[in-house]
């Protein structure tokens, strides 16, 4: 499977805001972007170019492709059935992505980033209404119940990301958690409130538009 394996600070510093991709580092003095909030390279520092037109379209695309750690390739799959559906479509893009089955193992907590939750997926740890799914791009649905496989409730790093998951915010309002049993519940869809990054889809939109 392809994924992104180099420094992710770096990615980061890029887009010039924190997009929480180590876990609970990102919330301690340690952060890089706390002490270097510049684009990374030689010139990066004395250096950052105003960016306008296309670069601001391209910039927006690619902080989301990070935050949600797809690569090119499944971004754009993502946007073309955006497109196909009913709605606003820089919308229901989001909310597509929101859906991820690696994404709702973040939110829930049972991981400190989304990479970890990734792993946890594909590596068979995850039950979604009981059966094992390890696909991490899986859309979950209202009313679906996300737990840990048993030989994974004993996993120190799984419950101390339960035990911290208040210290990184708020558990969105459409996911319910039972902190004791490890078990998430997906009491709604989310909405596009749900998604409180500085995201402007539209930019997105206007992109794959040309």
């Amino acid at each position: 499977m392809a994924r992104y394996r180099e420094a992710k600070c770096r990615l980061c510093r890029r887009e010039g805001m924190k997009l929480f991709l180590k876990g609970d580092r990102c919330f301690k003095d340690t952060c890089a972007i706390e002490k270097r909030n510049w684009p990374p390279g030689q010139h990066g520092r004395d250096h950052r170019p105003k960016t306008v037109g296309y670069g601001v379209q391209l910039r927006e695309k690619q902080k989301v492709k990070r935050i949600y750690r797809v690569l090119e390739g499944q971004f754009s799959n993502y946007f073309t059935k955006a497109e196909k559906k009913k709605g606003i479509t820089g919308e229901t893009l989001l909310l597509s992505l929101e859906r991820r089955l690696d994404n709702v193992v973040w939110r829930l907590g049972f991981a400190a980033a989304r990479d970890h939750a990734r792993q946890l997926v594909t590596h068979g740890h995850v039950l979604v209404n009981g059966k094992k799914v390890d696909i991490a791009s899986a859309q979950i649905n209202m009313g679906d119940v996300i737990t840990m496989q048993e030989s994974a409730r004993k996993n120190q790093q799984i419950l101390d990301s339960v035990a911290s998951i208040g210290g990184r915010g708020r558990i969105p309002a459409w996911l319910e958690l039972n902190a004791e049993e490890l078990k998430g519940t997906v009491v709604a869809l989310p909405k596009r409130e749900d998604v409180q990054m500085p995201i402007d889809e539209q930019l997105i939109v206007e992109l794959y538009s040309k």
